[in-house]
């Protein structure tokens, strides 16, 4: 298996499942342009996280980590009216492609961008009365997840779902010798949400035009 063949597949899936759509096209080139590293969710994974927002019902999502807001636009159609996303973003230029994106999109009265450590804005979420959020979407720096569950935990309720993305990093992730931060990182998150008695969880690796990764799924459990 190679990485053409899964990108062959990917094409083939897209193709007929997700199909052309102006705004997320707009949204990939408006990226490029801009110089944006291209480590968005796949088309086909961006439509499996509007499935699953829409499976929980979602009204409100809190994604960690926004880039160019590709994955916010496919979290926020999701959404009924009514329906609102909060998306922290650390950089400056990356939140301000995200804002136009997000705009042409027509999401901007749904979409509050945030822009600054998340480690600081998820505080100030919490004491601003934010919450409790249906979905988490954790895509933002791995060395950090740890900590982003930690607050992830404080701003959801039994029913809530948290979705961390990256999580098998081209299969490194079982080496705990790695001197990799973002693998270490990625380990003691999942250690974590093992240890963790109101969640329940899996993870599933990926194949695809993004290369070998995966996904992991929580759902936040009243603890029983």
């Amino acid at each position: 298996m190679t990485l053409a063949q899964w990108t062959e597949v990917d094409d083939y899936f897209n193709d007929l499942l997700v199909g052309p759509d102006e705004a997320l096209d707009a949204a990939v080139e408006a990226s490029d342009k801009a110089g944006l590293p291209a480590i968005q969710v796949a088309a086909n994974q961006g439509k499996l996280l509007n499935l699953l927002a829409r499976l929980q019902g979602a009204r409100t999502v809190l994604e960690i980590g926004t880039l160019g807001g590709y994955s916010t636009i496919w979290l926020a159609r999701a959404l009924p009216e009514g329906g609102r996303l909060v998306t922290l973003e650390f950089d400056p230029e990356c939140a301000e492609v995200a804002r136009g994106n997000i705009e042409r999109a027509g999401l901007a009265d749904v979409v509050e961008i945030r822009v600054g450590r998340a480690l600081d804005t998820l505080p100030e979420l919490a004491e601003q009365g934010y919450g409790p959020f249906d979905i988490v979407f954790i895509d933002a720096d791995k060395p950090s997840n740890p900590d982003y569950l930690a607050w992830s935990l404080k701003l959801t309720r039994p029913g809530s779902l948290i979705i961390a993305d990256n999580v098998v990093r081209d299969g490194e992730v079982v080496d705990g010798g790695s001197d990799d931060p973002k693998v270490q990182g990625v380990r003691r998150f999942t250690e974590l949400v093992a240890a963790e008695p109101a969640l329940t969880a899996t993870a599933l690796q990926t194949v695809g035009g993004k290369g070998y990764d995966g996904l992991m799924l929580a759902l936040v459990t009243d603890g029983q």
